[in-house]
């Protein structure tokens, strides 16, 4: 007889699939709690029974082989409802649950008496195999046997477990029971020996298929091929025995401890995956607390990195078209595609997963288009920002010169003229008067025009910013020191506003800081122009309050620079502008 256990353990005939719509209505009742109940009671119920020799008979000496088997069914079983839960649609829950029941068949059964228990525990030793190997050949596929070489190796498992089996027992004095047709123990033995040989064969011709896959596989399906390496070596672990037995004539128990313990590396690998996909969950938890900083460039790569598959790709136009072992997941918001997630298709196993990932890239999509349209809005709001001021410097200049070139130069000439009739009058002391005095209120109306004009647009800057400022330090009543570090001259925008920004904090320290004296520097380093106003009065300036150095801001700003006011009370005030200039 082979034996893989040291009971018989029963299985499902999987060469002889049911029609489609019997599993669809067996996969969706796992959604039904009373179905649930149900399998997790019978769980429960199996699993105790099973034990029930070892739990309650004490004189019965106990079998740790049996004790380990016993494990290893609850164990399959246990899994197979939580993966049957997890993926309804996908049929190696219902695979890894029926192995599970399966192997509590043979312990059961062996607590019973009577010829008809006997003979069904014999006839079904082993029969966990036929879903065992079904499903380390199709976690791919969802515990579908859709190509032939698969079907071909589930099938073939009939020969030494079924046809063989039954052979046996019809010639087996001690184990044929009511088979028992021909009692031969020779025969018997013969036919034993090719049961085992056969089945050797056929485990390890099923090791080389789940190698093979796992070979050429990319690192996610390795990933999902884990539960068929573990399997794998459970079957190795068996054929490994089995050869033992036709070498050595006895069966090794350190080899059947090997290969029983082997088996529960199936549900651990089960549960690594599990776990797996729960800390990819984690990942995505860091990931949508970074799609605020997360650019398109970097999203695809942090959806390879919480995925686990270097593969993924984020495509944006269009529909694209999954090629074989690649399947695809829309990516939508409010309705509507916005790109698609292209993955690996052994990811589908966890759709959870995959519908989190295409939600977090909706939503960094949706923020990168957001914060491009900001932008946008930026750069037109700067540019048009820029517009005003160019604009309201042309509008400057025009004033300023209008007012040079006519009411200036008219007032110039009324003031020669005045001068000529002065000469004129002679000895007469009256007109002589009048026109003086004229002429002293002309002279101080052409100066107020010329600082007007000056305020408009100040014409000194045609011969440069430092020049422009040491007339700036003339003319204010605390004593002012310049120094210009800058050997070129600078954008006319950039000369325009740092005058006025000097202009405006000198009136400022004439006016409130009590200051002895004011320094003002010019500096040029990294592709900006500085300019810094520093004197040494009472400080306390609020740049928020007057009206003055706010515009200086929205002016200085509009060019892309910064204003600074340092003014600690009692410690004079510090006034920075730094504005880019290529």
């Amino acid at each position: 007889m082979t034996s893989l256990a040291p009971f018989d353990l029963p299985a499902s005939d999987l060469a002889l699939e049911p029609r489609a719509p019997l599993w669809s209505r067996l996969a969706a009742s796992i959604h039904k709690p009373a179905v649930r109940t149900f399998l997790w009671v019978a769980v429960a119920i199996a699993e105790s029974l099973a034990l029930r020799p070892v739990l309650f008979d004490r004189e019965a000496p106990i079998q740790g082989i049996e004790v380990v088997f016993t494990l290893v069914g609850g164990s399959f079983a246990a899994c197979g409802l939580i993966a049957w839960r997890r993926r309804p649609d996908s049929r190696s829950g219902m695979l890894m649950t029926a192995t599970g029941f399966l192997f509590f068949i043979a312990p059961l059964l062996g607590q019973l008496s009577g010829e008809l228990a006997n003979t069904v525990r014999v006839l079904f030793v082993d029969y966990w195999v036929f879903p065992f190997v079904a499903l380390i050949l199709t976690l791919l596929t969802r515990g579908r046997l859709q190509s032939r070489l698969d079907r071909l190796l589930v099938a073939s498992y009939l020969i030494p477990l079924g046809i063989g089996q039954v052979a046996w027992m019809m010639f087996d004095p001690e184990e044929g029971y009511l088979l028992l047709a021909f009692p031969d123990e020779d025969v018997a033995h013969v036919i034993d020996r090719g049961q085992r040989g056969t089945l050797a064969f056929i485990c390890i011709a099923t090791v080389v298929v789940v190698v093979a896959r796992w070979w050429t596989a990319t690192r996610p399906r390795r990933r999902a091929l884990l539960p068929s390496i573990a399997g794998a070596f459970g079957l190795l672990c068996f054929a490994t025995l089995l050869i033992n037995d036709l070498v050595s004539g006895t069966r090794s128990q350190a080899l059947l401890w090997t290969a029983a313990c082997s088996l529960v590396l199936v549900p651990v690998a089960f549960l690594a995956g599990l776990l797996r996909s729960r800390l990819a969950r984690g990942g995505l938890a860091d990931l949508f607390r970074g799609l605020g900083t997360t650019s398109a460039a970097d999203l695809e790569g942090a959806l390879r990195r919480v995925l686990g598959d270097p593969s993924v790709e984020l495509a944006r136009d269009g529909a694209p078209v999954a090629d074989p072992g690649r399947s695809v997941a829309p990516v939508e918001r409010n309705g509507r595609q916005v790109a698609a997630l292209v993955y690996d298709a052994s990811l589908d196993d966890d759709p959870e997963l995959i519908e989190a990932a295409s939600a977090a890239t909706a939503v960094a999509l949706e923020n990168q288009h957001l914060l491009t349209e900001a932008e946008s809005r930026m750069e037109e709001l700067k540019a048009s920002r820029e517009r005003i001021v160019a604009a309201g410097d042309a509008e400057r200049r025009r004033l300023e010169r209008n007012l040079h070139d006519g009411a200036q130069q008219r007032l110039v000439a009324i003031a020669l003229q005045l001068r000529l009739l002065q000469n004129r009058l002679g000895d007469d002391p009256g007109a002589t008067e009048l026109v003086t005095t004229a002429s002293a209120e002309l002279a101080e109306s052409l100066a107020e025009l010329r600082e007007l004009a000056r305020g408009m647009h100040p014409a000194v800057l045609e011969h440069g910013l430092a020049a422009a400022l040491k007339a700036l330090a003339s003319r204010s009543t605390v004593p002012t020191t310049v120094s210009c570090d800058t050997r070129e001259r600078l954008p006319d925008g950039v000369e325009l506003t740092a005058y006025f920004v000097a202009s405006e904090a000198l009136a400022n320290v004439a006016k409130y800081s009590h200051a002895s004296h004011a320094t003002v520097r010019l500096w040029r380093s990294a592709g900006h122009a500085s300019i810094e106003i520093a004197d040494d009065g009472v400080g306390g300036a609020d740049a928020t309050r007057g009206s003055g150095l706010r515009g200086l801001a929205d002016r200085v700003e509009a060019l892309d620079g910064t204003l600074k006011v340092v003014s600690p009370a009692g410690g004079g005030t510090t006034v920075t502008a730094e504005l880019p200039c290529g």
